[in-house]
């Protein structure tokens, strides 16, 4: 009996704006930590946090990378003493410092004045508490284990916005691809007509000329071929296509879409170009160009914001 290999489980499109916030009671204290993440062409770390959890800061990073790809990531964590009662005092040392050094400069100066408190309270290291735990080396995993579930609630979030997203982005591709169906078939309908009017047109221009009738046949339909649309359109709806596949695929779909949207917009633009000039039938083609023109566009501004 064969094997099969199991399929991996796809990944959802996420939005890259987000926040998550989880509180845990640890060995050290009450542990916060939250996250938010805004849209960017990278992956972008910020940590936010006091010395103590600088040594834990790679980890933390390393963990994350494993969860975000994309997008600019504030990281905030926190500590708060797992009784509650710990005495705030200010470190005598570093206030002494800073009013001796202002006498000493308003000594120097010829300068009035009294130290600010409130200045002084906001030096580095102007407070401290008494009897303070600092997290120790060990603390690692319990700090990893909290990271990792605001991490998961991050991304819950995230997916339910790129959710919101991904029906927007099927709407405006099922319409494109149905734009592309109605120029297709005024195309069709169109080509006989078109082909008629370069006759016309080149006969009057030809009138004093003498041009052999099977030369004239040539230039006609060398001109209808080079105002045919049917190759773009034919791309168009490939595009459209390979858009909702890659939709319905999931994962990280953001730099994707952006490339076959700058597709899209080729092909459309080959298509208002060829169509401009040629009656009625090519405002009408035209028209419909603009709007999957719009369509495109509507999906590139909300395709910036995900991963």
């Amino acid at each position: 009996m064969a094997i099969t290999a199991a399929r991996p489980e796809m990944q959802p499109v996420r939005s890259m704006t987000g926040f998550a916030r989880v509180r845990e009671q640890t060995s050290v204290g009450e542990l916060t930590v939250s996250l938010r993440t805004v849209n960017h062409r990278s992956l972008d770390f910020h940590f936010h946090q006091n010395g103590d959890f600088l040594i834990f800061e790679n980890a933390v990073r390393g963990l994350l990378k494993q969860r975000i790809r994309r997008g600019h990531v504030e990281v905030r964590i926190s500590l708060s003493e797992a009784n509650g009662a710990a005495k705030v005092e200010y470190n005598r040392e570093v206030v002494a410092r800073y009013v001796s050094a202002f006498r000493q400069a308003a000594a120097d100066f010829g300068i009035a004045g009294e130290p600010d408190l409130n200045a002084a309270f906001r030096l580095p290291g102007a407070f401290g508490t008494d009897g303070a735990v600092e997290p120790g080396e060990n603390y690692e995993q319990e700090l990893l284990r909290a990271v990792g579930r605001c991490a998961d609630e991050l991304n819950a979030f995230r997916s339910r916005e790129g959710a919101e997203l991904v029906a927007l982005f099927e709407k405006e591709a099922r319409a494109i691809k149905e734009q592309a169906g109605k120029m297709r078939s005024i195309r069709n309908s169109a080509a006989p007509q078109m082909q008629q009017r370069l006759l016309e047109r080149l006969q009057a221009l030809a009138a004093e000329v003498t041009v052999e009738p099977r030369r004239l046949a040539e230039e006609v339909a060398f001109l209808v071929d080079r105002s045919d649309v049917d190759e773009e359109l034919s791309r168009l709806e490939i595009h459209g296509e390979q858009l909702l596949e890659m939709l319905r695929n999931g994962g990280e779909a953001g730099k994707k879409i952006d490339f076959i949207l700058q597709e899209m917009n080729r092909e459309t633009n080959t298509i208002l170009s060829k169509t401009s000039g040629i009656g009625e039938t090519g405002l009408t083609m035209s028209d419909l160009a603009l709007e999957t023109k719009a369509n495109i566009e509507r999906i590139r501004e909300q395709a910036l914001n995900i991963e």
